[in-house]
């Protein structure tokens, strides 16, 4: 049951590198005619252009199929939460809506009409949604998909653009069938999806991908695997996007924030301010505070330990905020001020990591010609730590959550 994407559509490509292997060639160059102080530019730009890439995501289908509580759930939101898309049973979408994502303000899920609720054929639909402006589609639909939807996917394919069916509410058909009989809700959910893929099937739709999900228990069904499905199909820097806008609904999906977010390190400690300094005594000196504060912040945040994320998950999972913060071990959890930073203990052993570490721990060749400098390494180690200890709060928070191993 459920998968990755249809076999109809073209995959992307699996890598996560941030760079391609001319910019490498390029960086290195740049460092080894004029130095530091031609690279730092290049790659804080890189930086910066990958926090604008956007990632906009169409969800359609008739009203009353679950597209805003399905756009909630990505979001990682309820329906009464501020910025929460309304939800309601009758169709009052006239024109594509932009959701944010609370965190990553650059990812956006878009509420369209659904075509059985407008007035325009498939091919005129499409264009007056704008639709070039989507990464892709996801095709709701409550019971069966209907005729529209077929029309609406086979335009979508036409335009090259991929596409998602999603069968939503399937906590409420096995809740409709147990008022009948006992089920086995294994074979129930096996019938369901059966009969959607050959329903799609003889619609013209060879070897479909259906998703059965319930928005409203993301942490059950086919939810986390069409997420995976989603990112598997992304090229690579909207990759790195829609994973780090993911809800935590499991320890698998903080272990792909982590594997996204180490690649950050290496740029975020070439930007440290001292990287060309003559190696010094004493922390302060030896990397950019400010640099490590802002990556620290921005590493918890992606991985859900804001105060405002455990406020949304302990209310997704139904538990006190408070259960979940008790599982955050200090000192990541408060205000991250220079005299934290200046307290950790990680920064003793930082200068003598050695090079052939650092050039095998997650860092491009590049890496490897700022070995020399006591600043890149620091601060390296400091943030390499710093990932690692979030990342275990984060994994420890999500088994609490979902009482889960």
């Amino acid at each position: 049951m459920g998968g990755s994407s249809s076999s109809e559509q073209v995959p992307g490509t699996n890598t996560t590198s941030f760079f391609t292997l001319e910019e490498l060639s390029k960086l290195k160059a740049d460092f080894e005619t004029s130095g530091v102080e031609k690279v730092k530019p290049l790659i804080e730009k890189k930086v910066t252009d990958l926090d604008k890439t956007e990632l906009n995501i169409a969800v359609t289908g008739e009203s009353g199929t679950g597209k805003s509580t399905f756009i909630n759930a990505m979001r990682g939101l309820q329906s009464d939460d501020l910025g929460a898309a309304v939800v309601g049973t009758t169709e009052t979408t006239k024109e594509p809506t932009g959701y944010s994502h609370p965190i990553l303000t650059n990812v956006r899920y878009w509420d369209l009409p659904g075509i059985g609720s407008t007035q325009f054929p498939a091919a005129k639909y499409l264009t007056e949604m704008k639709f070039k402006r989507f990464d892709f589609f996801i095709i709701i639909c409550a019971c069966r998909f209907k005729e529209c939807d077929v029309k609406l996917a086979k335009e979508i394919k036409r335009l090259g653009k991929k596409f998602y069916f999603v069968r939503s509410k399937i906590d409420d058909d096995l809740r409709s069938m147990r008022k009948q009989r006992v089920i086995n809700e294994e074979e129930e959910l096996e019938k369901i999806w059966s009969d959607t893929v050959r329903r799609l099937a003889e619609a013209g739709f060879r070897d479909p991908t259906v998703f059965l999900i319930s928005s409203l228990e993301p942490d059950r069904f086919d939810f986390i695997r069409l997420n995976e499905g989603l990112e598997r199909d992304l090229s690579n820097v909207k990759k790195r996007i829609f994973v780090l806008a993911l809800p935590n609904l499991s320890v698998k999906i903080v272990q792909m924030k982590y594997e996204i977010l180490i690649k950050y390190v290496w740029m975020y400690a070439t930007l440290s301010g001292g990287l060309g300094a003559v190696p010094v005594p004493g922390f302060s000196l030896a990397c950019d505070i400010g640099i490590l504060i802002g990556a620290i912040v921005h590493f918890r945040r992606c991985l859900g330990l804001d105060d405002a994320s455990l406020q949304r998950l302990a209310k997704r999972a139904g538990k006190p905020v408070e259960e979940l913060k008790a599982t955050v071990k200090p000192p990541l959890l408060g205000d991250i001020t220079p005299d934290v930073i200046m307290g950790l203990s990680w920064g003793t052993t930082a200068v003598v990591v050695s090079l052939l570490e650092i050039a095998l721990h997650h860092v491009p060749v590049i890496g490897s010609i700022f070995g020399a400098s006591s600043s890149f390494l620091m601060t390296f180690k400091m943030l390499c730590c710093a990932l690692d200890d979030l990342r275990e709060n984060a994994e420890r928070v999500v088994k609490v959550a979902f009482e889960t191993d």
